[in-house]
Formats: C-alpha cells, structure tokens, sequence
C-alpha cells in the first residue's frame, strides 16, 4: 500500500524518517571524505573555514534543542541547562585546533542524535530497545570505525586511531546532551 509503514521494520512514520534522515548524514559524510582536504583548503583559502565551523556548530545547537525541548516552553531551569549545553560544546570546539577536526564534533553528534531519537521513537511505539542510549553511541561509533576505514584507500586521506575516540567521544555528547536536555524539560513529577 502506498504511504504505508511495514510494521515489521518501523514502529512509525517517524521512525522511518528518523532512520532515512541518519542515512542521509551518513552518506554525505562518506561521500565527501575523498573530497574534505579540497573543500578545506578551499575555505581556507576564502577565510570562510572557522565561519562554516561556527554554523555547523549553531545548527548543532538548534538540533539539541529541537530534540530536547520538542515545543515546550523554556523555564529559568531549562534555559540554564540550554545554556550549560552552550558552553560544553563551545569550550570543545574551542578546544580543537582544527576546523577541519571540529567537522567530527558535529557529525557524529548529530549521527548518535538521530539514532538515539529513532531508538526513542521505537521504545515509544511499544517496541523492545535495550539500552537505546548505549545503542546509538555505540553505532554513530561503528559509522566512525567505517569513516576511517574507508580513509585507509584514500589517496588524499590518513587513517587516524585517534579520530576514531574522537568519534566515539562525539557520539557520546550527543546523545548526553540531548538526554539531558529532555530530561531537564519534563515535568518534576517524570524525572
């Protein structure tokens, strides 16, 4: 039937597109590793790397709060949380020296996010999720294991272990993130 979700693969419609839009990340961080040391270099040289790195990084905010906050209202307590949010993820980004590094940070933020979200929506949907946190940190890390990988056949790119933490490391901030920003905007009652 058209339209219709297979019951047996997705909960719901928003699952579905929860696990089509990780899929979509996925693929454009794939398909651009080849082509990340030219684009880097590119801005660079137009002097528009650390502000693309700036909007990667506020839409990664905007991501966290949208997921967190899903439409309600902020109180003092939440804006501190949001605020707290702020900050981790700017001293991290402040942190790295590189831009092209700091490409890590929002990535597989944003990879755990999605999946963290569909395993949400698939516990919601009365499915059976162990531990969907622990599950999508551990996945968003296999899809960096993956990254790297494909960088060993690479001409213009370098398998880096250390990128490798980073990742994982990057996927646990998402999905600690945005736990806790949903959980600092339930009610007292739920927490």
């Amino acid at each position: 039937m058209a339209g219709s979700t297979d019951k047996s693969t997705f909960s719901t419609e928003r699952e579905r597109c929860l696990w089509l839009l990780t899929g979509a990340v996925v693929v454009a961080i794939y398909s651009t590793l080849g082509l990340a040391t030219t684009m880097a270099e590119e801005l660079t040289n137009r002097d528009m790397l650390d502000n693309i790195s700036a909007l990667a990084l506020l839409a990664l905010f905007a991501v966290v709060a949208l997921v967190g906050l899903k439409g309600r209202a902020p109180s003092v307590f939440r804006a501190a949380i949001a605020v707290g949010v702020v900050a981790v993820y700017a001293l991290v980004f402040l942190r790295m020296a590189s831009p092209i590094e700091r490409s890590h940070l929002f990535e597989y933020s944003l990879v755990a996010i999605l999946i963290h979200e569909a395993l949400l929506e698939r516990v919601r949907a009365g499915r059976h999720v162990t531990r969907p946190a622990l599950l999508a940190i551990g996945a968003a890390a296999s899809i960096g294991v993956v990254d790297e990988l494909i960088q060993l056949v690479l001409p213009s790119r370098v398998f880096d272990p250390i990128d490798l933490g980073f990742n994982a490391f990057a996927a646990f901030m998402g999905v600690a993130v945005s736990s806790a920003v949903a959980w600092a905007v339930r009610p007292k009652g739920q927490r």
